[in-house]
């Protein structure tokens, strides 16, 4: 797990929340007090619960799943696609669209078109299409990547999304909710609770936290995808030891299948039975030289 420290925390001014009159009331367990007007976050908890989210977004990659980054503010997209990229994880850094979780298999449509118009691009069919049309598709292929760019190679629902502002990603924290898939949310004071499964108490606004944290969910996830590949290594190297010992099976039982119910009285006559044709064949070249001579004699006469 990575390492995660209460100085950390203190330089990317995650303690910093939102001012007292713009609060939610179900974030009070987890602030400390306020100072000048502004809401001051437990770093204490905030500590213990990145612990031991980090520790869930591990598990979730070590069983060959993936987790979901979401942050289309203005401060996470660049952080979200750099520290989602990295780790092989999926990312959502424009704008939510609503179904893409719920209803996957008309977004699955559009991505399909995405990768039409890629291969489309990448064919020697793109040199002879008008510029105009050429024009239209580059159009419309932008305006694809920006919503799904970061999901096009997502074949099936995530093990779990990571979240920056619950309060901006209110669709997508509902979504997951509705389908069960876990969400992990950095949620400051202005931000409700109540749907997150693995809740970051801090600063969503700071870049500096948001990198925090993203990069330390990011780094989990590269954890527990090591231990998922370890594991399928494991598995293949199992698998191959199997396969050989039953291949040594084989070739004894195949040595040894011609002396299986067959007694010492059997072996005995099918020797006898070989040797007499041999005698046989032996007392017929002995009569073929006597033959000879008496046909030689009988020419000299």
């Amino acid at each position: 797990m990575p390492a995660i420290t209460m100085r950390e925390l203190l330089e990317s001014g995650v303690h910093f929340g939102h001012q007292t009159r713009r609060w939610n009331p179900k974030m009070k367990p987890y602030v400390f007090g306020d100072r000048n007007g502004i809401y001051i976050i437990d770093l204490q908890q905030t500590v213990d619960l990145t612990r031991k989210a980090c520790d869930f977004a591990a598990q979730v990659a070590a069983e060959g799943k993936k987790v979901l980054f979401v942050g289309t503010k203005k401060q996470a997209k660049d952080v979200i696609q750099e520290e989602a990229s990295r780790a092989g994880m999926y990312f959502v850094n424009n704008r939510w669209l609503g179904g893409m979780l719920t209803n996957y298999q008309t977004v699955k449509a559009s991505i399909d078109r995405l990768k039409k118009i890629e291969a489309l691009k990448n064919s020697p069919e793109w040199t002879e299409t008008p510029k105009k049309e050429q024009a239209r598709y580059d159009r419309e292929l932008e305006k694809l990547m920006k919503s799904l760019g970061g999901i096009q190679d997502m074949k099936k629902l995530p093990g779990a999304i990571f979240v920056v502002d619950t309060e901006k990603e209110h669709i997508a924290v509902k979504e997951a909710k509705k389908l069960g898939i876990p969400t992990i949310a950095v949620v400051d004071t202005n931000c409700d609770p109540s749907d997150i499964t693995h809740v970051i108490p801090g600063n969503d606004d700071a870049i500096r936290s948001i990198r925090l944290f993203a990069r330390l969910i990011a780094d989990s996830c590269l954890e527990g995808t090591r231990t998922f590949q370890e594991k399928l290594r494991a598995q293949e190297i199992a698998v191959s030891a199997k396969e050989e010992t039953e291949e040594k099976k084989v070739s004894r039982f195949e040595g040894d299948i011609d002396l299986q119910g067959v007694d010492e009285a059997d072996l005995e006559a099918q020797a006898l039975a070989q040797e007499e044709p041999a005698e046989g064949e032996a007392a017929v070249s002995e009569e073929k030289p006597a033959a000879a001579k008496t046909g030689a004699k009988a020419g000299k006469a």
